[in-house]
């Protein structure tokens, strides 16, 4: 079965204004931002997602990735620790930018590290909605994320330690 082709999903994080704008443009009030040198933290609830009633999320422009946490609701359980989006991201003062770029890596702490959607990052290309240099980019930050997690023992924080990017996360 062929991947549903969609150009790229694009979000916005205003932190003046304490939003997130989703890719089909809801604009969402969003708890807690915390700027960092190397990164921008993000906390929001999620209405109306069956799936999950909270979010938390970390960009980290220099790795091209948005890590993620999702708090579950009671049913919707998955099996991982860490969602992690590869999304070049943009920053322009206050607002940071990202744009999806199909891959993501599903994180199991010491267990293992899972990519998906690289059927979906083809059909993109083949659909022109990203460019094989882009696609190329895309595959080479899954691959060295992939292979950073994998030698930590499958551990997100211990493969960045090294880079002084400490992640903390807010049970909610």
């Amino acid at each position: 079965m062929s991947p549903h082709v969609h150009p790229p999903k694009r979000e916005t994080f205003d932190v003046a204004a304490r939003t997130n704008t989703d890719p089909k443009g809801i604009v969402r009030a969003v708890d807690v931002y915390e700027v960092h040198p190397w990164g921008l933290y993000m906390a929001r609830p999620t209405p109306g997602r069956a799936q999950f009633h909270y979010l938390e999320s970390w960009l980290l422009p220099s790795l091209s990735l948005r890590i993620s946490v999702f708090h579950f609701n009671p049913g919707h359980e998955r099996a991982q620790d860490f969602y992690l989006d590869v999304a070049p991201i943009v920053v322009d003062g206050e607002v940071w930018r990202t744009e999806d770029h199909y891959l993501d890596l599903v994180v199991r702490t010491g267990t293992g590290v899972e990519l998906l959607d690289v059927d979906e990052l083809f059909a993109s290309v083949r659909e022109g909605f990203l460019s094989p240099e882009a696609a190329t980019t895309a595959v080479a930050t899954a691959v060295s994320a992939i292979d950073g997690i994998a030698a930590n023992g499958y551990d997100v924080d211990a493969w960045l330690a090294p880079l002084e990017m400490a992640l903390t996360w807010r049970a909610a």
